[in-house]
């Protein structure tokens, strides 16, 4: 059980919550109660989503939105009565899309930290993750010490970011790049020696250099919640009660064969510091 995000960064991982907690103070100001009226009245809810992060959210082959969260984000669409029009995001770019009104919503691989809720609001949650380090099977790499040895890819503003550069020693190399797709591909291409990765980016590895590389390092479970803006307690309400209805009626376990291939977690105990579900 998943119960605790350790929240402490180096400067680098200070410097974006500084900014997203400054968007915070900005975004506080705007009323947004009438959001969900507002979606139904234009008949679209805009989804922010990650564009190249198979399984959870990726472009397939005819140019559709696919995966995990574009699943549950067409379904809240139904819940709402209204069309899915998706956004593929950068990781970086997720939390400005919503605060600046980009889109309406984010279903994009948010793990839950407590710098990210100065910034947004999320939902209670409806998957998990693991974050890795993944490297050459050759490369000795079996603490956090060794990092030291290799150069590390990470997309830019992500969770295996701040988890690399929480744990790796200080003098280790650290290459940021835009996404999830342009980390794997520098760790493919040699770029890099190994990368932060989520659960599925073997899945990704693996076809493309079979039998040389594996998960390294395991740093942190954590929970992926949808994003309303902060303080908007009527779209908050809306998510959390269709996130209810999902894992209820089965359509979360159907999304989760269909796409994870684990069972679903047990969420009714979860908890991360520094984050909450409900609007205050």
């Amino acid at each position: 059980m998943i119960t605790k995000f350790i929240n402490s960064t180096r400067r680098q991982a200070m410097l974006v919550g500084l900014g997203w907690a400054a968007v915070a103070i900005i975004g506080a100001t705007v009323a947004y109660a009438d959001s969900v009226a507002d979606i139904k009245k234009k008949g679209t809810v805009v989804i922010g989503i990650q564009g190249d992060n198979s399984p959870w959210g990726f472009v397939n082959p005819t140019g559709v939105q696919d995966g995990f969260d574009a699943d549950i984000g067409r379904l809240f669409a139904a819940e709402l009565g209204v069309k899915a029009e998706f956004m593929p995001l950068a990781v970086a770019n997720r939390i400005p899309a919503l605060t600046t009104g980009r889109v309406d919503v984010l279903f994009a691989t948010m793990a839950m930290t407590a710098e990210r809720a100065k910034a947004v609001q999320y939902s209670k949650p409806y998957v998990a993750n693991i974050i890795y380090l993944v490297g050459a099977k050759a490369d000795a790499v079996k603490v956090n010490d060794d990092m030291k040895k290799v150069s590390i890819g990470v997309p830019q503003g992500s969770i295996q970011d701040t988890q690399i550069t929480k744990n790796a020693p200080a003098d280790t190399v650290i290459r940021r790049f835009a996404d999830d797709a342009a980390t794997i591909q520098a760790l493919i291409s040699g770029q890099v020696q190994a990368v932060g990765g989520n659960m599925f980016y073997m899945e990704r590895i693996e076809p493309q250099k079979p039998g040389l590389y594996e998960n390294k390092l395991e740093f942190t479970r954590l929970y992926n919640g949808a994003c309303a803006k902060l303080g908007d307690k009527e779209l908050n309400a809306a998510l959390n009660t269709f996130i209810d209805k999902i894992k209820a009626n089965g359509e979360l376990a159907k999304a989760y064969a269909k796409w994870m291939k684990v069972p679903v977690p047990d969420f009714n105990s979860a908890s991360v510091e520094g984050v909450t579900f409900t609007v205050n």
